[in-house]
C-alpha cells in the first residue's frame, strides 16, 4: 500500500517525483483549483493558460504532465481534472477529491513520492484525498512475473510499482481530526482493496475452502470470531439452499460467520454476502461468453468480508455480524437440476425451475441464520442479476427494502461515501410468479422485472419484524472495461464503503 503523510511544506521546497494540483473546469476555460497557489505564483500566474495551451479543460479525471518551473526540487507537476468549478463560497465536493487522486496516483505508478497540493478545507476532504490515493494506487498483479532481474529493480512483476508515497499538502500533522481522517482512510481502503484481491484471484485458487480460510486468518488477526460450517455441518442444520448449489462441484460449500463486538455497542448490524467463487450456471449452463468473468459472482461475500474487518480496525461501537454464503456452482451428474425442490434452513421449500438463479438460493439460507440473531437491521450484498445490470448499467447498484426508511438511509449513505446507487421498488404483483405447484415457491419468476423478483424472493427468507435491504451490485461489482478516478479494471470493492458508512451510523446511533 501507499504509504501516506500529511505535511506543512511549502510546494517548491519539497523533494518529491512530482506535485499534483488541481485543476476545475470553469466557464471560460482550466481554473486552478485552491491549493496549487503556490506552483501557479511559480508560473507567474500563467499556469491556467499553460495547461489550456497543452489542451487541459479541468474535465474529470483528465490528467495533464508538465515540467515543473524553476527552482522546484519536484521535477513534474501532474494537473488532475476536478471537474466543474463550484459556487462561490462552496469547495469541490469529497468524491471529486477522491476520483482526482485516484486518477492521480495511477498515473505515477512507478514514482516514489508525490505531493498532492489539491483543495483540503478540512479533516474530511484530507480523508477523501487518501483515500483516493490509496484505492487508485491498487494493482493486482501477483500472477505475473518479468523475472528476476525486474524484482531486483524494485519493479512490480510485469509493470510499474504503485506509487510508493505520497504526502497531502495543506494537512495538519499534529491535528488528532486530521489524523484520524487518514487512519479512517486507510482502514477503510486497504479493506476495500483485500476485496478487489478477492474478487481478482482465478476461481482455481479461490474456492469456497479457501475462502474461508483466508477469513480465518483475518478474523484471527483482529480479534473477529468466526466459525466456519462445512459440508457435514451444513448438512447437520439442513442448509438446503448452499448445499443445492454446491451439489455440482468437487469443492465443498461453506458459511462463514464472523462477529466483531463491542462493550459498548447499543445496535447490532448483519451483513449477508453473496460468495459464489465461480459461477457456471449449473445444469441451465451460461451461454459463451458469459462464463468469462465469473469468478466475481463472490464480491458481495467479499465486500460484507471486507466491512466487518474495517468495523474491527475501527473499533466500532457497533456490534457487527457477517454472514459469507459460500458456493461454487457447477454441472456434474450430482448437480441440482432444475425440477428438483430443495428444502431451505428455514423449512421452506423452493422448486428449482434455473440452476443459474443460485445467488437467491445461498443468501436466502445465510438471511434466515442472520435472522435467528435478531439483529436490528439485516443488508445482504450481491452481483445477483443481469437484470439490474440492465436497468442501471454498469456503475450503479440497486436498493430494495421492506422498510422506506431504511432504504433512504442507505441510498444515502451510498451517496455520502461516492458509490452510485439507486433506490428500487418491491411490487407486490411479482410476488404471485414465483408460485409453485409443486414446491412453496419458485426461485424463478416473471422475466420483466426480475431484478425486483430476486429481491421478493430474497424477502421471504428475512426474519420477522427486521429491517432489511437487499444491494443488488451485479452492475458496479467488476470492471471490464478501462480504469477511471480511482476504479480499477476488474474487481472494484463496490458496496464496501457503504456497508461501513451504515455501521459507522448504527455506532453513533444514527441509523434510525
Amino acid at each position: 500500500m501507499t504509504a501516506l503523510t500529511l505535511s506543512t511544506a511549502a510546494a517548491p521546497g519539497l523533494r518529491a517525483d512530482a506535485i499534483v494540483i488541481g485543476v476545475a473546469k470553469g466557464a471560460e476555460g482550466p481554473v486552478v483549483a485552491p491549493g496549487a497557489e503556490a506552483v501557479d505564483k511559480a508560473y507567474d500566474g500563467r499556469l491556467a493558460g499553460i495547461l489550456e495551451t497543452l489542451g487541459a479543460s479541468g474535465a474529470e479525471g483528465e490528467v495533464t504532465k508538465l515540467p515543473a518551473p524553476a527552482g522546484f526540487k519536484a521535477p513534474l507537476v501532474v494537473a488532475v481534472g476536478l471537474g466543474a468549478e463550484p459556487e462561490k463560497d462552496s469547495g469541490f465536493d469529497a468524491e471529486a477529491l477522491r476520483r482526482a487522486a485516484g486518477a492521480a496516483s495511477r498515473g505515477l505508478a512507478g514514482s516514489q513520492k508525490a505531493a498532492f497540493a489539491l483543495p483540503l478545507t478540512d479533516a474530511a476532504d484530507a480523508g477523501a484525498v487518501a483515500e483516493g490515493v490509496l484505492l487508485g494506487a491498487y494493482t493486482f498483479d501477483v500472477y505475473k512475473d518479468n523475472g528476476k532481474d525486474a524484482k531486483a529493480r524494485g519493479k512490480a512483476k510485469n509493470g510499474k510499482a504503485p506509487l510508493a508515497e505520497a504526502s497531502l499538502l495543506g494537512g495538519k500533522p499534529r491535528d488528532r481530526v486530521y489524523k484520524a481522517a487518514i487512519e479512517r482512510a486507510t482502514a477503510v481502503a486497504e479493506e476495500l482493496n483485500r476485496a478487489r484481491d478477492l474478487i481478482n484471484m482465478p476461481p482455481n485458487d479461490l474456492d469456497p475452502e479457501a475462502f474461508a480460510a483466508l477469513a480465518q486468518t483475518a478474523a484471527k488477526e483482529h480479534g473477529i470470531k468466526v466459525q466456519v460450517l462445512d459440508v457435514k455441518a451444513l448438512e447437520k442444520g439442513g442448509y438446503g439452499g448452499i448445499l443445492g448449489v454446491g451439489a455440482g462441484s468437487a469443492a465443498g460449500p461453506r458459511l462463514v460467520k464472523l462477529s466483531y463486538t463491542s462493550s459498548k455497542a447499543k445496535k447490532h448490524l448483519a451483513f449477508v454476502g453473496k460468495g459464489i467463487t465461480y459461477d457456471s450456471g449449473g445444469i441451465s449452463l451460461k451461454p459463451a461468453g458469459h462464463n468469462e468473468t465469473m469468478k466475481c459472482d463472490m464480491s458481495g461475500a467479499a465486500a460484507v468480508f471486507a466491512a466487518v474487518v474495517a468495523a474491527a480496525r475501527l473499533g466500532l461501537e457497533v456490534n457487527v455480524t457477517g454472514w459469507l454464503a459460500l458456493a461454487e456452482n457447477m454441472p456434474s451428474g450430482s448437480a441440482t437440476r432444475p425440477g428438483d425442490v430443495l428444502r431451505m434452513y428455514s423449512g421452506k421449500t423452493v422448486e428449482v425451475l434455473n440452476t443459474d438463479a443460485e445467488g437467491r438460493l445461498v443468501l436466502a439460507d445465510a438471511l434466515w441464520a442472520a435472522s435467528e440473531e435478531k439483529p436490528d437491521a439485516i443488508v445482504d450484498v450481491a452481483t445477483l442479476t443481469g437484470a439490474m445490470m440492465l436497468a442501471l448499467g454498469n456503475r450503479t447498484f440497486g436498493i430494495m427494502a421492506n422498510d422506506d426508511a431504511f432504504r433512504t438511509a442507505v441510498h444515502e449513505a451510498a451517496a455520502e461515501v461516492g458509490e452510485p446507487a439507486w433506490p428500487m421498488p418491491l411490487p407486490e404483483h411479482l410476488r404471485k410468479g414465483m408460485d409453485s405447484p409443486t414446491a412453496d415457491m419458485a426461485n424463478m419468476g416473471e422475466r420483466m422485472g426480475g431484478g425486483l423478483v430476486a429481491g421478493l424472493f430474497l424477502r421471504e427468507f428475512v426474519g420477522e419484524g427486521i429491517t432489511w435491504a437487499h444491494l443488488d451490485i451485479a452492475g458496479p461489482a467488476f470492471n471490464e472495461g478501462g480504469p477511471f478516478g480511482y476504479t480499477p479494471k476488474g474487481g472494484t470493492g463496490t458496496a464496501v464503503r457503504t456497508l461501513v458508512r451504515l455501521a459507522e451510523l448504527a455506532a453513533a446511533g444514527d441509523l434510525g
